[in-house]
């Protein structure tokens, strides 16, 4: 079990020929990267305002909050989604434009 997760060498260079390359880097604009940046961060932040959204819904289905609880815990979570509306909004984007393609997973975020 050990040597399954052993590091791998990287072949050797066969004589006569050039090392390899690194791989190439991206250029890109850095207003480019700034808006991209700002995206990722508000799709985490969107991630994690609905996981906790989803962890409320069991607490509160499991009974374990007080009724005071339930309010304030739904007012909180009102309040967190309309700012994010807002500042999706604020920068040109909606709240579906944050859901990352995730290939043969899917999307990140659920509908």
């Amino acid at each position: 079990m050990a040597n399954a997760f052993r590091l791998l060498q990287a072949p050797p260079v066969a004589p006569g020929s050039d090392p390899p390359r690194p791989a190439r880097r991206l250029h890109t604009d850095p207003d480019t990267v700034g808006e991209d940046l700002l995206k990722l961060v508000l799709t985490l932040v969107e991630l994690l305002r609905q996981l906790i959204e989803r962890q409320a819904l069991r607490r509160v289905d499991a009974g374990d909050l007080t009724d005071e609880q339930e309010e304030e815990l739904g007012a909180t979570l009102l309040a967190l989604h309309e700012r994010m509306t807002e500042l999706c909004a604020e920068h040109g984007y909606t709240l579906e434009d944050l859901n990352l393609d995730l290939g043969p997973l899917g999307p990140l975020l659920p509908p």
